[in-house]
């Protein structure tokens, strides 16, 4: 019998306009770990021009962090194509979207100026601005993952860590669960200790840059949700040597105090 040739495709939103991190660098981790597994890997660039035929093939979406302005032309086209991406997230399809992108996804969402912009509403979260004078949340960021993930891939490890650096404070719904508890930083609004959400495999977080690297056990979860959803059956994905990015992970750990 013939072996099966697997791929995924990755969909990357507005890699010109919402990149301002080094957020591309979870796009070459989720690439990577996918071809070092000896599967095919393609990247689509979402942008004004995608159609939703377009959309409709991607396997996993990824979103960046911008600034406001970047932010209000993105989600003026996104709403335009909210169909095709809200047939992803019913799906199931895996997502992740790190710093600002995760904003676009609830009801609505607050500029610094005070201006109030629809989201999709694909999450029950709606996201404000304190105003003038109050502190960012920045600084190192460590959270527990929620019990739903770690469950799903069998007790992966239950940490993540990143760097944080928003005006904007999240409040999360009752139809939305947190991603992730925090122990050390501020997360959604450095109130009620939740951090980022997650729902229907859309995985958001307040997280800069490139999250992946130091959080490999969260790329694998998107890889391993991609595979499932598309070829219908679990599908084991081959260990490969985390040693470096581990590494990284538990320096920040230290760093912020963390004993597991």
């Amino acid at each position: 019998m013939k072996k099966l040739s697997l791929s995924l495709t990755i969909g990357w939103l507005y890699p010109e306009l919402m990149s301002t991190y080094g957020d591309r660098g979870n796009i070459f981790v989720l690439k990577q770990r996918v071809l070092r597994r000896g599967f095919g890997a393609e990247v689509i660039e979402i942008d004004h021009s995608t159609t939703g035929k377009e959309l409709s093939r991607i396997d996993m979406v990824i979103g960046g962090g911008s600034q406001d302005r970047e932010q209000e032309i993105v989600i003026s086209d996104l709403l335009k194509k909210k169909d095709a991406i809200k047939a992803l997230f019913d799906s199931g399809t895996p997502g992740l979207f790190v710093c600002g992108s995760p904003q676009l996804l609830g009801h609505s969402y607050m500029t610094g100026d005070g201006t109030k912009l629809s989201g999709l509403g694909l999450f029950d979260m709606e996201t404000i601005h304190p105003g003038a004078g109050k502190p960012r949340c920045i600084g190192n960021l460590v959270a527990e993952i929620c019990d739903d993930m770690r469950y799903a891939r069998g007790g992966m490890r239950k940490t993540i860590v990143g760097f944080e650096n928003h005006g904007g404070r999240t409040i999360l719904g009752r139809g939305v669960k947190p991603f992730a508890h925090v122990l050390v930083g501020n997360g959604n609004n450095g109130n009620d200790k939740t951090e980022g959400a997650l729902c229907n495999n859309f995985i958001a977080t307040y997280s800069h840059g490139p999250f992946l690297p130091k959080n490999p056990h969260i790329a694998d979860y998107l890889i391993s949700h991609a595979l499932y959803k598309k070829y219908k059956k679990n599908i084991a994905l081959k260990a490969l040597d985390d040693s470096l990015a581990w590494n990284a992970h538990e320096a920040v750990l230290r760093k912020c105090g963390i004993v597991i």
